[in-house]
């Protein structure tokens, strides 16, 4: 499923249907793209959606940052940084944050290579060539549970006009 946002009033959009449509066994998201894409961004606008009250940074230097006061605990990575031994360090992190219950987020997930979990949530971001504000969100579901997620997100996305 591709959804397109011209503006960051569509990402929020975009994000509050995603945070609407998390269940209480959370997920595990994986998010791909170039620096400047506007993952960060999107990761952001879902936290907020469901609650989290604190700034929300990047943890592009920390690795790992936690929110808690959500609907439920936020796990946010960011893999950029970690080279394979880097990896080595954090993949029990990663497998333990992959439980039911809690919204993982991992930013250049690719660097993840074999440590992500089967079932899970990528997401492509992408922007458009002329640099403006528009940008392209591709949901791939990875396992059943996700399949019916991503169906569901088309459906409201489509009803608030983003889906392409």
């Amino acid at each position: 499923m591709k959804v397109k946002t011209t503006n960051i009033e569509d990402t929020k959009k975009l994000a509050e249907i995603f945070a609407e449509c998390l269940s209480p066994a959370g997920a595990f998201v994986s998010l791909f793209g170039d620096i400047g894409a506007g993952k960060t961004a999107f990761a952001r606008c879902v936290f907020k959606a469901l609650g989290v009250k604190e700034k929300i940074t990047s943890p592009s230097f920390v690795i790992l940052n936690e929110y808690k006061g959500a609907k439920f605990p936020i796990y946010h990575f960011d893999l950029y940084r970690l080279e394979n031994e880097g990896l080595e360090t954090i993949k029990e992190e990663l497998r333990e944050y992959s439980r039911a219950g809690v919204l993982t987020c991992v930013e250049w997930a690719d660097f993840g290579a074999g440590e992500l979990p089967y079932n899970r949530l990528n997401i492509k971001v992408s922007y458009n060539e002329d640099f403006d504000d528009t940008r392209f969100y591709e949901f791939e579901p990875v396992g059943a549970e996700y399949e019916e997620f991503v169906q569901k997100l088309a459906q409201k996305a489509r009803g608030k006009g983003l889906l392409i």
